[in-house]
C-alpha cells in the first residue's frame, strides 16, 4: 500500500542532537514512522498519538512531532519541490498529513 504522506532528505533531531541529516518520514497504515536514511526506525506511534505542530518563530521548513512522550524536531522543505525534482516537501505538507490521517480537522 502507497504511504499517505513520504518525505526523504529529512533533518531529524531531538532537542540539540541531530540523529539523522537525510532521514524519512512516513505515515502509512495508521502510523508516523521517523526513519534514518538506511531506512532503520528511530520511532513510530499510531498517527491519532502523534501531534504535529509548527514552531514559533522558526524557518518555514521546520515542524515539531510529539512521539511518545519524545519531541522531535523536522526540517522539510519550506516549499515542495517542483514536479520532477528531488527533495522533501513542505512542512506545512506533514503537519496537515498528520491531521488528515488522524481525522482532525486542521
Amino acid at each position: 500500500m502507497e504511504p499517505e504522506f513520504r518525505a526523504t532528505g529529512v533533518r531529524i533531531g531531538k532537542r540539540l542532537r541531530s540523529l539523522t541529516r537525510a532521514g524519512q518520514v512516513r505515515i502509512s497504515d495508521g502510523r508516523v514512522q521517523l526513519l534514518t536514511s538506511y531506512g532503520s526506525e528511530i520511532d513510530s506511534a499510531p498517527v491519532q498519538a502523534v501531534r504535529a505542530s509548527k514552531p514559533w518563530f522558526s524557518p518555514d521548513d521546520k515542524a515539531l512531532a510529539d512521539i511518545n512522550g519524545k519531541r522531535y524536531s523536522l526540517t522539510l522543505g519550506d516549499h515542495d519541490p517542483a514536479p520532477g525534482e528531488a527533495g522533501p516537501p513542505a512542512a506545512r505538507r506533514f503537519i496537515e498529513a498528520v491531521r488528515k490521517a488522524a481525522g482532525r480537522k486542521g
